[in-house]
């Protein structure tokens, strides 16, 4: 069902972005908005990887660093069936990951030193495993292309309203200058649904990866209270790139929103006990006994 929401919602935002290029110039101007839209996700899927890295200052893990942290993912990967992608750290306090990359083959996890420093080695692990999900499911590619859109959608309506879209199009004058007007906030909703809804997907499978569903339930806990409190300075500065995250960066509130790229972290909390309670009832007792109080320090500083 996630993946036919998802085809249902980027085909939504293809035949927007068509639209709007029929309303600026006809066919001529559908034909130009295809044309723009497979360049532009072409670049982007080529060369979303090395831009987002660059934009938060990440730096490569080489193996045996960080009290093993590349170890973990590679075998995570391993159990996960796919490539060991390459691993990054980002130097800000605030706990959060990413992954990022145009296939399997050619992908990264990034993870800041404020999460090193929050999580027990059991949530690492189940958040190495919901970035590694992402990864599997090519959500880092569908993310791409889909937040292009958006940002192409933007363009095109900003052009159409500057230099006058057709006048004599079906919906009339006025209803062309609305659309072009909707457009971009449609396309917007459009990106956050789609987001919120791999978001889930990559929660389920990586809770089968690493096999500990209450573990990457305590790790969001842990994140969103640390996001909520911590800024990220690189984050502030490319908003656009906040719905790669594991937890909105950017101070997301916890109920789920219309405008949020994340869905409710209480929502998510709650989907992965229900996972764990169905495969094994004893399972989160044990693990809520075990867990180590929200306040302490990971072994990963």
């Amino acid at each position: 069902m996630g993946y036919t929401k998802t085809a249902l919602l980027m085909a939504a935002m293809t035949a927007l972005f068509m639209g709007l290029g029929y309303l600026l110039a006809g066919a001529v101007g559908m034909l130009f908005a295809l044309v723009l839209a497979a360049g532009m996700n072409l670049f982007t899927w080529w060369n979303s990887d090395k831009m987002v890295l660059r934009m938060h200052n990440a730096r490569q893990v080489s193996s045996g660093d960080h009290a093993g942290l590349s170890q973990m993912v590679g075998d995570l990967a391993k159990n996960a069936g796919m490539p060991k992608p390459a691993v990054y750290l980002i130097e800000t306090p605030q706990p959060n990951a990413f992954a990022t990359g145009r296939n399997p083959n050619n992908a990264a996890v990034a993870v800041t030193t404020g999460l090193l420093q929050t999580l027990t080695r059991d949530e690492m692990a189940g958040v190495v495993a919901h970035e590694l999900a992402h990864i599997k499911n090519h959500d880092t590619a569908i993310m791409t292309v889909t937040a292009t859109f958006a940002g192409a959608i933007t363009m095109l309506a900003n052009f159409a309203l500057f230099f006058g879209g057709r006048r004599d199009s079906a919906v009339g004058l006025v209803g062309t200058i609305a659309l072009m007007i909707l457009a971009p906030l449609a396309a917007g909703l459009v990106q956050m649904a789609i987001s919120r809804t791999r978001e889930y997907a990559a929660d389920r499978v990586g809770a089968e990866i690493c096999g500990q569903p209450l573990a990457l339930a305590s790790a969001l806990e842990r994140i969103q209270q640390g996001a909520a409190s911590i800024d990220n300075d690189a984050a502030e500065r490319n908003p656009a790139t906040a719905h790669m995250f594991i937890i909105n960066p950017l101070h997301a509130h916890s109920r789920d929103k219309l405008f949020s790229t994340h869905p409710s972290t209480a929502n998510r909390i709650a989907a992965l006990r229900m996972l764990a309670q169905q495969s094994n009832p004893a399972d989160e007792s044990s693990y809520t006994r075990s867990r180590k109080p929200s306040s302490g320090t990971g072994p990963w500083g």
